[in-house]
């Protein structure tokens, strides 16, 4: 964590001494101490967080120094210490753009501590306010623009060409959309595409998975409940479809559906209406619907796992994904984008793939697809030695116990297990060079031995 930097500008040193090794008992903060004012600015390329000046300095006042600083950077804080308790120059102080003003006696230690304490919280708040002023910025401009497809699916395989052109389609029209295609294929990010370039795209996108909501909780989260409907429900909630209105639902995972639930979505689609649980008011509802599953639905309807009226009410206009195994050099071109994007994220310098690392991803099969590829690199990206990624670099997903495996959900603790039992199989159990291989301490792999996390062949 960067630490908090405050200049001290005392001319006494026995009392500069005093301030410094006070505010230097948090230890998150950085001291540097100054006699006159043209060192305090001689040194500002620091960038501290706060300044404390004493009003009488042997090259200049508080008055002057002050305007300099504000002049130099409006918004730095700065504090002003006297020893004379004169409130014109306060007024004026404080007028000039002064965060306070203290007189020198023996509560100015705790008055400058608070106020420390005070203008890191404003600073903390105000990057919180502006990072969020920057995030809704993002998401005005994301609603409001009508971008391409393929800037948001990446690929120019004749596969994923032809899903450009339905996807152009549907955004024409309030279709419903059913979207199918292997496990990490990219449904979701399909369907925000189809949401974002159509005339809907200023409103809401809601995204549900349904295999994800406990069973007993489904119906709540998707149609809303009454106050006092059941147990814990306090107040008014409205559901998923209510926070559609006007914009998209997605249901992922539709078929995970059961029967009962699947007949009050026919319903609700059928009326464009529904009630919320406990209640009787009806809702009207305006919701384009796009669903998702890796499964085939036209042989759950066969198997009576999913209703056929329903099958064919979400239909619409069926979009399968195909797998990355059938995209040939797509497989590159999303390599490469999920590198630069890894790279800009950890503010690393460019990474390149050298040609036979290249080689090893075209002949892989991505039983993970999408997902799975850019597991595959960034991992590839963290285990490289230099600015290019090597064929030992690549880890697939295995089934065997001596190999790395990416593609499943795991803690960032079991994936550091994996790489480090690889790499002791593949040096003899050299802990030093492994340890010095991965860049870590060698106590953190004897501390994984010890506690068993780890076990040596």
């Amino acid at each position: 964590m960067e630490q908090f930097r405050i200049f001290i500008v005392e001319d006494d040193p026995w009392y500069g001494e005093i301030l410094a090794y006070h505010l230097s008992l948090n230890p998150d903060h950085e001291i540097f101490r100054y006699t006159t004012g043209k060192d305090c600015l001689a040194n500002l390329a620091k960038k501290p967080g706060l300044i404390s000046i004493d009003y009488s300095l042997p090259d200049t006042n508080g008055t002057v120094l002050l305007k300099k600083l504000k002049q130099l950077n409006p918004d730095i804080p700065v504090i002003v210490i006297s020893g004379q308790d004169d409130i014109t120059t306060a007024v004026d102080l404080l007028k000039i753009g002064a965060s306070d003003y203290f007189i020198k006696d023996d509560n100015t230690k705790e008055l400058l501590w608070n106020a420390v304490k005070r203008i890191k919280e404003h600073q903390s708040l105000k990057k919180e306010v502006n990072e969020l002023k920057d995030e809704l910025g993002e998401l005005k401009e994301e609603l409001g623009q009508k971008y391409d497809f393929n800037k948001a699916i990446k690929g120019n395989s004749p596969s994923i060409l032809k899903i450009f052109s339905l996807l152009e389609k549907a955004s024409r029209t309030n279709i419903n959309v059913s979207i199918t295609g292997e496990t990490g294929t990219g449904k979701e990010v399909v369907a925000k595409a189809i949401h974002y370039n159509s005339e809907r795209k200023k409103k809401p996108f809601i995204a549900v998975n349904m295999a994800a909501i406990p069973r007993e909780l489904i119906e709540s989260e998707l149609f809303g409940h009454e106050k006092g409907a059941f147990t814990g429900a306090l107040n008014r909630k409205s559901g998923k479809f209510e926070e559609a209105n006007k914009g998209t639902i997605f249901l992922d995972e539709i078929a995970e559906l059961d029967m009962s639930l699947q007949s009050k979505i026919l319903r609700v689609l059928q009326e464009r209406e529904l009630v919320r649980v406990g209640g009787n008011e009806k809702v009207t509802l305006d919701v384009r619907v796009i669903v998702a599953t890796h499964k085939n639905l036209l042989e759950e309807v066969k198997k009576g796992n999913f209703r056929e009226d329903l099958f064919y009410r979400i239909m619409g206009l069926p979009v399968d994904l195909p797998p990355l195994r059938e995209r040939g050099n797509d497989i590159l071109l999303l390599s490469k984008f999920f590198l630069d994007e890894f790279c800009k994220s950890n503010k690393l310098s460019g990474i390149s793939i050298a040609p036979e690392a290249q080689e090893k991803l075209m002949k892989y099969n991505y039983p993970g697809n999408v997902r799975e590829l850019k597991a595959i690199i960034d991992l590839s990206a963290v285990m490289c030695d230099g600015n290019q990624i090597k064929n030992d670099d690549i880890y697939f997903a295995s089934t065997s116990s001596d190999e790395i495996s990416v593609s499943q959900e795991k803690t960032m603790k079991e994936y550091m297990s994996d790489i480090i039992k690889h790499f002791l199989k593949k040096y003899d159990n050299n802990v030093v060079h492994v340890a010095d291989k991965l860049d870590i301490g060698k106590s953190t792999i004897y501390k994984m031995i010890q506690n068993k996390e780890i076990v040596l062949n």
